[in-house]
């Protein structure tokens, strides 16, 4: 294929690549890796190619490998002398073998590939003396551009991934992650469960942090119960803290837990239900009880409920920080705000602060009879 002239004498790299980030658009919307490639010659497109792998069962099908057949079709010769191909990501072997082989003059990419790459990131076979011809390759070229549409295509993946593994209930709502991007400060590993039979399908989300110790040392395990109007952000400032186990369930209808759209699914003897059968899922303990002021009532019935599980209960202090963003972060609109309406508004409270929980850190130790850590 070969198109009409560039409209300019002078046409910049930038020009022949952003014509191969439309390529892996392209790509992407058909569900491959977005990959785009533009073969050149003279100032004219011969060629331009993207993945196909999937759609043609072909392993060798990259957006290069194509690219290269179709311009060898277009010039009826398999050898593209004089010709520069534009790729918006850095070739892995395969493909910069083949360039070589098709005695390419220029090879310029866009976004380098730290597990695949062959022009420099985890070998360079371009500048390998050994080899009988010698194609010159620079990178960088729209490189911000062209990382940013892979990273889109597999975030939206995992994203796509996540829903089918953890699907959502027709009648509850789940807050986007991006909500909770700017909440640095409680960055910890997600960990979810579904199947509990009293969750009815609903996903609760909790952190899980810590259990590690130096030779010898006894780690406490503990549990954190927000209220009504918070979240697991309360504790974010202990859930770090050494010699403790902590496990902070954010509950169904509040933080990063689904969110069930009928405000009678919300009731604090329901949500007791639901945090006994996860203790049984988790079989840690004994347990020290950690409670906001504003689960005080859902702490004292998780108690009366199971007594022989917690060896004490505390009150976790109450600091002064503003955060009012991250008490918001949880609820984009009102449709999100069912567990609100029926448990109570969202707190004023910001949780103990990073001196007071590291205080509070050796009052859950000593509650257990283990030396401070």
């Amino acid at each position: 294929m070969t198109t009409e002239p560039a409209p300019s004498s002078v046409v910049t790299d930038a020009h022949w690549m952003a014509l191969a980030l439309a390529e892996a658009r392209l790509a992407a919307e058909a569900g491959e890796v977005p990959v785009g490639a533009v073969l050149v010659k003279d100032g004219r497109v011969v060629a331009t190619g993207r993945n196909t792998p999937v759609a043609q069962h072909d392993p060798s099908a990259h957006a290069e490998i194509n690219a290269l057949r179709a311009g060898a079709a277009a010039l009826g010769n398999y050898r593209l002398d004089g010709c520069e191909l534009f790729v918006t990501l850095e070739p892995c072997a395969m493909c910069a073998g083949a360039m070589l082989h098709s005695r390419l003059a220029r090879v310029v990419f866009g976004a380098t590939d730290p597990k695949t790459g062959a022009a420099g990131s985890v070998l360079d076979l371009f500048a390998e003396p050994r080899l009988n011809h010698h194609t010159k390759v620079q990178g960088g070229v729209l490189a911000d551009e062209s990382a940013a549409v892979l990273q889109a295509f597999f975030q939206q993946r995992r994203s796509a991934a996540r829903a089918q593994a953890e699907p959502l209930r027709d009648d509850a709502l789940r807050t986007p992650v991006e909500r909770f991007a700017a909440l640095s400060d409680y960055a910890f590993a997600p960990h979810a469960v579904q199947d509990l039979p009293a969750l009815n399908g609903w996903r609760m989300q909790y952190v899980d942090e810590g259990g590690e110790g130096g030779e010898g040392e006894q780690i406490a395990d503990c549990l954190c119960l927000h209220g009504p109007g918070e979240w697991g952000y309360f504790f974010r400032h202990l859930v770090a803290q050494p010699g403790l186990h902590v496990h902070v369930p954010d509950l169904i209808g509040f933080g990063k837990s689904d969110k069930p759209k009928r405000e009678t699914t919300h009731t604090l003897a329901w949500h007791c239900g639901v945090l006994l059968e996860w203790l049984d899922r988790v079989q840690a303990g004994p347990w020290v009880l950690v409670h906001s002021v504003s689960g005080t009532e859902l702490a004292a019935l998780l108690q009366a409920a199971a007594p022989e599980r917690f060896a004490a209960t505390l009150v976790a202090p109450e600091g002064n920080e503003r955060i009012q963003h991250a008490w918001r972060a949880p609820y984009p609109d009102r449709g999100y705000e069912a567990a609100l309406r029926a448990l109570g508004p969202i707190a004023s409270s910001s949780g103990p602060t990073q001196a007071q929980a590291q205080v509070f850190a050796l009052e859950v130790r000593n509650a257990m009879g283990y030396s401070s850590a």
